[in-house]
């Protein structure tokens, strides 16, 4: 069974940063595409940020841009989620996830694309 591994969540303060990690941690697991994604109170699972791993594109939610940096290791199979000048309201459950499907449409940003999920890990910024 493929398991992804979160870290870095956490309590800040407004306007501090934060890295978030996920590693795949079957070794012999290769996915066309991973992402962030968060779960706050009263509204649905949103994606923030993808990345494909054959080139390394990004798709990012409008809100994403700018404040928040999806980067990827392949040879760690890694993503990290780099997000800074932080916001009480980007308090959530921050869920990292891995698709092995393909979308030739270049539309690796959507939800129901992916089947691989972490665990999740809360990220509370405090005012």
């Amino acid at each position: 069974q493929v398991q992804l591994v979160e870290s870095g969540g956490g309590l800040v303060q407004a306007g501090e940063s934060l890295r978030l990690s996920c590693a795949a941690s079957a070794r012999t697991f290769r996915s066309y595409a991973m992402g962030w994604f968060r779960h706050a109170p009263g509204k649905e699972r949103e994606v923030i940020a993808c990345i494909r791993c054959s080139d390394r594109s990004t798709l990012y939610a409008d809100f994403g841009k700018g404040r928040f940096t999806i980067s990827g290791d392949n040879a760690k199979n890694t993503v990290y989620l780099q997000m800074n000048s932080l916001k009480p309201e980007d308090t959530a459950v921050y869920y990292c996830a891995a698709t092995s499907y393909i979308d030739y449409n270049n539309n690796y940003d959507r939800l129901d694309l992916y089947n691989y999920w972490g665990q999740g890990t809360q990220v509370t910024v405090s005012s």
